[in-house]
């Protein structure tokens, strides 16, 4: 299926590993230049060489997303150096779990405030190009724990904020054809990533985890790229305002 994508610019953040960088290398086998920022300037120059293989214009930046004059301007320039965004994925994420202060604060900066100036800086950009082609999109990486608890936990309920934000941002620019969605992934797996960690050093809550997803496996950061990049893509331009669930049956709510 041609997404229709060729030519179109994208921008992700925290794109060096896990599911950012399947993101990002998705986009570019589809033929998408991409912008990508991290912490780490040499893994971001890293992800960038091996995107520019796949014959695409590639960029990257180490941005603070904390740092909101910065993280804008950054966005700002990953734009005009593109010629433009198409598409925006705000992925960076905090990762703090639990009821402490300063996770909360953690992920209000990262995950909530991210997602709101990452927004804010590509919104001009995404405006143009939906003028131009008739569809721009972003897509917000929450997670099944935004309605999924069994304890006062700051991840989960940040995520659940992003699911807010997005909708709201989705009915704001139908009308200019500015898309907002989120994508929600149950468990990941990959190498270096938490549920590595967790195998590793806690083999018994791993062991847990894995007795509850009922295909018997984890996902791939590639699992959650597919489906962030076709939404991403003119093939859902109808699609705007829902929360994609990719958790493998973990989950057992009914989405309606």
């Amino acid at each position: 299926m041609d997404l229709g994508l060729k030519g179109r610019n994208a921008v992700i953040t925290g794109a060096t590993r896990g599911i950012g960088r399947a993101i990002a290398e998705t986009f570019a086998a589809e033929g998408v230049n991409v912008a990508i920022c991290a912490r780490k300037a040499d893994e971001v120059a890293e992800a960038v060489a091996a995107l520019q293989a796949k014959g695409v214009k590639a960029i990257g930046g180490v941005a603070d997303i904390g740092d909101e004059a910065g993280f804008k301007a950054w966005i700002a320039q990953a734009g005009e150096e593109l010629g433009g965004i198409d598409m925006l994925v705000s992925n960076a994420s905090a990762l703090q779990n639990g009821n402490a202060e300063e996770a909360w604060k953690a992920c209000f900066e990262i995950d909530v405030l991210g997602a709101v100036r990452a927004a804010d800086a590509a919104m001009p950009f995404l405006l143009k190009a939906a003028e131009k082609t008739g569809d721009a999109s972003i897509v917000i990486i929450s997670s099944v724990s935004a309605a999924e608890t069994t304890y006062g936990n700051s991840y989960g309920a940040m995520k659940a904020a992003q699911i807010h934000l997005a909708k709201g941002l989705a009915k704001q620019f139908a009308g200019q054809h500015v898309r907002v969605n989120t994508v929600s992934p149950g468990t990941v797996y990959f190498k270096g990533g938490v549920w590595d960690m967790i195998e590793q050093h806690m083999p018994d809550t791993f062991k847990d985890a894995m007795s509850r997803n009922p295909t018997g496996r984890m996902a791939t950061p590639q699992d959650i790229a597919n489906s962030t990049v076709f939404l991403s893509s003119p093939m859902s331009s109808f699609t705007t305002g829902s929360n994609l669930l990719i958790d493998g049956g973990l989950s057992s709510r009914v989405n309606y």
